[in-house]
């Protein structure tokens, strides 16, 4: 089916022999390009959601989307959306895309590549004259690093009072939405119609060091991990250093130190499902903070990721366990406090497999792996069938000026993408193409610009 795909969509006159691919010295040029755009004296990059640099990124990547032959809009959460129309408009879309907006001391790859790759795919099929039966879209989600506003609103999960967004060092979220485009007021039509969206590919760098680890092969992503965020909550009790006795303390510090610990055994834990498990305290606030003074509290976060809500709730379960006997020990209470919860996301197995037969095809060797970070792909999972495509990240070092994905890994990654989408556009078989193929049987099919 592979071999046909591409020539199928080609005019009479143009016999494709070799699997289509994309320009990818054009691709690189774009990354450079938009790489250029708040360039930090380290090499870095810093776009912030809503900032000038952020603006200019987003015009100049709509002025590849027009040279594409696509049109351009942009919806009340400031999504900016390039359609390709296909042979048939009126099918539901097929979809890619990401982000622009960055990090304060980011890489040129994260976000952007999936943006661009989609976008070079656009101008690829334009530049050969070829049409798939399904409209491609390329989306460029909104403020991706902090709110996910754009997906969220997208998929109906938005919350609509703009306080909840506030940020002492971010302007508020409808000022900012507004300045590139969107229309805080009448967010909720950024909602798509399920019925609209055949499918959501997003090509992404991994962002961590398991590909380059495996050989550096394409990455087969499984999944999107559940993530749970606690503030965990240690009272003690505050005194002189010099003056209570060892035995006689209540030190919120030495508990903290032990639920550290306990945090590190479980998100090391092998066997009976574990392994894909990460767990880990990334802050931490004591109380009086003073050289000569036992700690008195200590507020510090937990993160902890897996593909699984079962193993999820067996870590919580066996954490709690232990915070309850370190407590008892250390004569100190343990307070634990959930703040953020998401679902793990399983990739659509159709997407999955079709991923996997076109690296077979190119000769692409493929790991699979679970995303451990989270990604706009998982909150428009909720409203059609997604999966995600990996390209390795060099030392898997990401949000850094040091981040980097060789030339080769993401042409490959982009052509894999591609011919993803044409695989794709044959799996969502829609009623006009259906009756296009029985009438093409006297006749050739008009897949031609």
């Amino acid at each position: 089916m592979f071999g046909t795909i591409a020539s199928n969509l080609a005019s009479n006159t143009d016999n494709l022999t070799t699997p289509l691919t994309i320009n990818g010295e054009r691709l690189m040029q774009m990354m450079t390009e938009v790489g250029a755009i708040g360039a930090l004296p380290n090499g870095g990059v810093r776009r912030l959601a809503f900032s000038p640099e952020d603006r200019e990124a987003r015009q100049l990547v709509q002025s590849w989307m027009e040279a594409a032959g696509m049109t351009v809009t942009i919806d009340a959460a400031a999504n900016l959306i390039g359609r390709y129309e296909g042979r048939f408009p009126h099918a539901p879309a097929l979809v890619t895309g990401s982000h622009l907006d960055t990090v304060p001391n980011a890489g040129i790859y994260d976000g952007t590549y999936g943006v661009l790759a989609g976008v070079e795919i656009a101008r690829t099929l334009h530049d050969h004259g070829m049409r798939p039966d399904h409209p491609i879209e390329v989306i460029v989600f909104a403020d991706e690093e902090r709110t996910m506003i754009g997906s969220k609103a997208m998929a109906g999960k938005a919350k609509l009072d703009p306080n909840f967004y506030d940020h002492p060092h971010y302007e508020p979220i409808e000022i900012g939405l507004n300045y590139i485009g969107g229309d805080w007021s009448n967010l909720p039509s950024a909602q798509r119609n399920t019925d609209g969206l055949a499918a959501f590919v997003e090509l992404h760098v991994e962002q961590g060091p398991v590909l380059e680890a495996a050989g550096s092969p394409m990455g087969l992503v499984t999944g999107i991990v559940g993530q749970r965020r606690y503030l965990i909550d240690i009272e003690g009790q505050a005194s002189h250093a010099g003056t209570t006795p060892m035995a006689m303390r209540q030190d919120a510090l030495v508990a903290a130190s032990q639920v550290i610990l306990a945090v590190n055994r479980i998100g090391q834990k092998t066997g009976d499902g574990y392994g894909d498990q990460v767990a880990t305290v990334g802050a931490m606030k004591l109380s009086p903070n003073v050289a000569n003074t036992i700690p008195g509290r200590v507020e510090m976060t937990l993160d902890i990721r897996d593909l699984s809500n079962q193993r999820l709730d067996a870590m919580m379960a066996e954490l709690e366990q232990e915070m309850g006997a370190i407590a008892t020990h250390t004569d100190t209470q343990i307070h634990l406090k959930l703040q953020l919860r998401n679902e793990p996301i399983p990739v659509s197995s159709h997407i999955y497999n079709t991923i996997a037969q076109v690296c077979e095809h190119l000769e692409l060797p493929v790991q699979s792996l679970p995303s451990r970070a989270s990604h706009d792909a998982q909150i428009i999972a909720s409203i059609t069938d997604m999966g995600m495509i990996f390209v390795p990240s060099q030392g898997g070092i990401s949000h850094s000026e040091t981040e980097y994905t060789s030339p080769e890994h993401c042409i490959q990654g982009a052509n894999i993408l591609l011919h993803t989408l044409l695989e794709l556009d044959q799996h969502y078989r829609c009623p006009e193409a259906m009756d296009d193929i029985t009438h093409s049987t006297t006749g050739d099919t008009p897949r031609a610009i």
